[in-house]
């Protein structure tokens, strides 16, 4: 039988977003404070925020909730990363928004088209120490391991152990963009805040997705 996963429940998915940006607040804009402004985490907690008391007392699909989340990022954050995060998930809202059901390649499908929304506003990519550098690879390796013959779980796993490398491997990159980037060899030797946000996203998502894969195949 095909593993696949509902699209009704989008409140519940991105939910759980919305908690770990909010939760990991702190971390994230002290990580951004070594090289930036410092307001990553306060920023994304906002748009975050916004987007879960727009969903209050509704029941929306996950094309509804990713559209709900484009939304508050775009409307509510500052900067550049409510556009990039906005463009990331209105992306992937129009994926599924025909869909009663997601199975490995339509997510896989769903990544694909957040980052092309993404790609169409933002010429980044990896090695510029940024979010793209977990985004990428992330993918990359959730569709190689469907490719090499993996289940949905596998693939997932996958792709969070290919986020959480792409996040730690900012670590050693010189910022190409972004204020960053005016640091040059000095924005060595830390993380950078949007590759971490996008491994916290991403994992979150992948854990959201296999937990909802476990309890339709008990």
């Amino acid at each position: 039988m095909t593993e696949q996963i509902s699209t009704q429940y989008g409140n519940e998915m991105v939910e759980g977003l919305v908690a770990v940006i909010v939760s990991h607040r702190d971390v994230l804009s002290e990580i951004d404070g070594a090289i930036g402004d410092g307001d990553h985490g306060i920023n994304m907690a906002k748009g975050f925020t916004l987007c879960g008391e727009a969903m209050k007392g509704k029941t929306l699909s996950l094309a509804q909730a990713f559209d709900t989340l484009s939304d508050a990022l775009m409307e509510g954050i500052g900067g550049s990363m409510g556009p990039l995060y906005g463009s990331l998930f209105m992306g992937m809202a129009d994926s599924v928004r025909d869909k009663a059901q997601l199975d490995a390649p339509a997510f896989l499908a769903m990544l694909q088209q957040g980052l092309s929304e993404l790609q169409d506003i933002s010429s980044a990519g990896v090695g510029d120490k940024c979010l793209m550098d977990t985004l990428i690879p992330a993918l990359a390796a959730f569709e190689q391991a469907l490719q090499r013959g993996d289940d949905f779980s596998g693939a997932l796993a996958q792709m969070k152990q290919a986020a959480a490398d792409g996040r730690d491997s900012t670590r050693d990159l010189v910022a190409k963009i972004g204020r960053a980037s005016r640091l040059g060899e000095r924005s060595r030797g830390v993380l950078d805040a949007g590759a971490v946000s996008c491994c916290l996203l991403l994992t979150t998502l992948a854990e959201a997705t296999e937990w909802r894969l476990q309890t339709v195949a008990a």
